[in-house]
């Protein structure tokens, strides 16, 4: 999709490239809003502006919080998250994305739903899978529509925070699931901004424009 700012597509040849690149293009100011899960990507960052000099802002939306209701299991990544299954066969809404769906091949007993951006260019690798070509946000009737007409037992998500993707952990509260939450990995201490707004603001003052 076209965006009104000049883009750079690609890799920089990691922690070294990124740092010879701000330097190169004069970057006065990062802002680092990749997803909470893409961790090496903001690994990188904190250390490219460290080396470079350049200050460092993580536009970060807070992550979910347990309320009343909720069942969850927190686990520390996606490994742990398959080993938390049941024994018993369960069915599972596993929505992690397609990068991890290996992790779960080991709990094959499971039957698991996934809801994809995009259709699978390959065949999944998990024995009893059905994937939900969809695109969010979602909405809380849709999610809870979605759970019943499948049956499901249990939920397998990423605390990506946001509202765009918290229909899965209202619905699964509503219907009295657990939900296996996968911690956000750790990123080295920065600043962080949890809106466009204040990290705008903060970009302003830092630049004194």
């Amino acid at each position: 999709m076209a965006q009104p700012l000049p883009m750079r597509v690609g890799g920089f040849g990691g922690i070294e490239g990124l740092a010879a690149y701000l330097h190169a293009e004069g970057i006065a100011q990062v802002i680092d809003a990749t997803h909470p899960f893409a961790a090496q990507m903001s690994r990188n960052a904190v250390a490219a502006c460290r080396i470079a000099g350049v200050p460092l802002l993580a536009l970060e939306r807070a992550p979910w919080t347990a309320g009343p209701g909720d069942r969850w299991i927190v686990v520390p990544d996606i490994p742990a998250a398959a080993a938390a299954l049941p024994a018993a066969p369960a069915r599972v809404f596993l929505a992690i994305g397609k990068q991890h769906l290996a992790d779960f091949a080991g709990r094959p007993q499971h039957h698991y739903l996934l809801r994809l951006v995009d259709a699978p260019a390959s065949p999944l690798p998990l024995p009893d899978a059905e994937a939900v070509i969809a695109r969010g946000p979602f909405r809380l009737e849709d999610d809870l529509a979605l759970m019943r007409g499948h049956a499901i037992t249990h939920v397998v998500a990423k605390n990506a925070g946001g509202e765009g993707a918290r229909a899965k952990i209202d619905a699964a509260r509503e219907l009295g699931l657990p939900v296996v939450m996968i911690a956000r990995p750790a990123i080295p201490l920065r600043d962080v901004a949890q809106s466009v707004d204040e990290a705008m603001a903060r970009l302003h003052a830092d630049l004194g424009v």
